[in-house]
């Protein structure tokens, strides 16, 4: 894969902590970087498959799964140009989608020759991902309700699948189903409640009910004191016509 200053060595692996701190990263990542809606969507799948990558290499018992889970996120990692790029490492895609579609694959092949491995886990969030990049909305739910069912207490990545699921839902139309979604990603991942409040908020004014979608923002100040979004917050209130 491509050498940034936050990816991890093999080495560095294998200390008790690198996974946890992948996630971190990860999670902050999206927290600074989400900023719209369509950002929302995913995050950055690369980013994403970093902390991915680190959960697939901890996965001992199957050596040859996680060979797959690395290519699969090697894929995901790539670059989109029509035309040869000296010195990238990364594999090279003349495509958005043909890149989704090649991670896709990837990961069918993890998820279906070793079923019962935590790379195989770890591949249903990555197929998540580019299923909904490709707009195949019970694919991408599908693949995010097939990891929550797996995932452990606390586990430092669900947070993307049901915000996932959220943003699948909106874009069927079932604006009740992503309400849900985003009511439980506020109550239970503290670090994305703001996030999960605001789009709270412009889901029920999406659903007609602009009055509840005031009343959250108008308590956003008071509920989240340090939250970085405030701003946000009153943009969605004057659009909604309300005041502090």
């Amino acid at each position: 894969m491509s050498k940034h200053d936050h990816e991890l060595t093999r080495k560095d692996m294998k200390a008790p902590d690198a996974f946890q701190s992948a996630a971190a990263k990860a999670a902050a990542w999206i927290t600074g970087k989400q900023k719209n809606i369509l950002a929302g969507v995913l995050g950055a799948l690369a980013v994403v498959a970093i902390a991915l990558g680190v959960m697939g290499w901890m996965d001992s018992r199957k050596s040859t799964a996680g060979a797959l889970l690395y290519r699969t996120l090697d894929d995901a990692d790539g670059q989109i140009s029509s035309v040869p790029l000296p010195g990238v490492s990364v594999p090279i895609f003349a495509s958005a989608e043909a890149q989704y579609r090649a991670v896709l694959g990837r990961a069918d092949e993890l998820r279906k020759t070793y079923p019962s491995t935590e790379a195989a886990h770890t591949a249903a969030l990555a197929a998540a991902a580019a299923n909904l990049r490709l707009a195949a909305w019970d694919a991408a739910i599908a693949d995010y309700e097939a990891y929550l069912a797996k995932a452990p207490p606390k586990d430092s990545l669900s947070f993307l699948a049901v915000e996932g699921i959220g943003r699948a839902k909106e874009s069927k139309g079932d604006l009740a189903g992503a309400l849900a979604a985003f009511e439980k990603l506020q109550a239970q991942t503290p670090a994305r409640a703001d996030r999960a409040a605001l789009e709270r908020a412009r889901l029920l004014a999406k659903s007609g009910k602009p009055d509840d979608a005031r009343k959250l923002l108008q308590t956003f100040p008071q509920d989240f004191k340090e939250s970085q979004l405030r701003s946000e917050a009153d943009t969605q209130l004057a659009a909604l016509g309300g005041t502090r």
